[in-house]
């Protein structure tokens, strides 16, 4: 049985398929092009999505409906004329960073500098979610690793796709109970130290990496936080810390679809660094929801390594036994075996931005 998944990366869009037990490059889509983030076709219908981001010439959407063979351009998400008396960074698509599909076939886009946007035609047309981008608090985010904030994780229930829970670089996590049209903030028990001290709990200015859901129990919620990782039950309402081995800093999350309890984490020397701690690639995985980890090594370099995992660089497959993991070195391993093992796929593709299973 083949199974396809997806390699967004700085030099184009690649095909990977995995037949008798190994994984093999196929086809390459848009190359020299950047390509941020993807969005495979889901079995009840839907288009295969890929942003590009081609700097002078702007944000694209590109979308194929016969899995990558054929593609035509889509209107991208755009903002509205920015007003004279604005405040906040302007008014323009810098880079679409996320991508999900709701089980009602919604389309959600999340951007540079921190626009929410909706579609409700499969991406022919984007809307600017205005409940979110109007909040007063907006004004107070901040740029994390870019210098304009943005929202790059989306998490969407299965089974009401109605509650939308956002991670945004610096702005906290925002949590939507009637798709879109009000929202509160929801990272209460977060901390960031970058914060002077009396402002560390603020849950407007803290910066979640990466925040995914459990498919099956979709109010458990994992976080990947520049300054830990934190675990909720309850739907983002509150937020727990953990205490991962090798360091609590990182970019990547990935989420057991069917078990609450499982995770995996890619921890990384912390700051100006983002490198692996002590040369030495790892994975730390926890199967009984944060109390304890298993730190994965075999077959990960485990010196003189230097390869960054970002937010969208680790995935798990619905069985939760096949993973993949790109580097922005260029570096493409799998596991077969929920992490235990790891094979080197390719050290030779671009710097990565983002990996999906179809």
């Amino acid at each position: 049985m083949s199974t396809t998944a997806w390699i967004a990366t700085r030099k184009g869009l690649f095909e990977l398929h995995r037949q008798d037990g190994a994984w093999h490059l196929g086809r390459h889509s848009f190359p020299g092009d950047p390509v941020s983030m993807i969005l495979p076709a889901s079995t009840g219908g839907g288009r295969l999505l890929a942003a590009l981001n081609l700097g002078h010439f702007g944000v694209k959407l590109q979308a194929s409906d016969d899995g990558g063979v054929h593609w035509q351009e889509l209107p991208a998400p755009a903002f509205p004329p920015q007003p004279a008396e604005a405040e906040g960074p302007s008014w323009t698509v810098r880079l679409i960073w996320s991508l999900e599909r709701g089980t009602d076939g919604r389309l959600w886009a999340g951007t540079l500098p921190g626009g929410l946007f909706v579609s409700e035609d499969d991406g022919g047309s984007w809307q600017l979610v205005d409940a979110l981008w109007h909040r007063p608090e907006r004004l107070a985010w901040f740029g994390g690793g870019y210098d304009t904030p943005g929202i790059h994780s989306i998490c969407i229930d299965a089974a009401d796709p109605r509650r939308l829970l956002l991670g945004i670089s610096c702005g906290g996590a925002w949590r939507s109970e009637d798709g879109g049209t009000s929202w509160r903030l929801s990272a209460k028990g977060m901390h960031a130290d970058f914060m002077p001290p009396d402002q560390a709990g603020e849950e407007n200015t803290q910066d979640p990496h990466r925040i995914v859901s459990c498919g099956a129990d979709p109010r458990v919620l994992w976080c990947q936080h520049h300054n830990g990782v934190w675990r909720s039950e309850d739907a983002g309402a509150t937020w727990q810390p953990l205490q991962p081995p090798v360091s609590g800093f990182g970019f990547a999350v990935a989420a057991h679809s069917r078990d609450p309890l499982t995770a995996w984490f890619v921890p990384g020397a912390k700051d100006v660094l983002r490198v692996p701690v002590d040369g030495a690639l790892v994975v730390n995985r926890t199967r009984d929801g944060g109390r304890s980890f298993d730190t994965l090594r075999h077959g990960l370099p485990q010196q003189h390594c230097y390869d960054l995992i970002y937010r969208h660089g680790l995935a798990v497959d619905e069985s939760g036994q096949h993973l993949l993991m790109g580097s922005t070195t260029g570096n493409l391993w799998s596991s077969a075996d929920g992490g235990d093992h790891w094979h080197n796929v390719s050290h030779t593709l671009p710097p990565i931005h983002a990996v999906r299973f179809a």
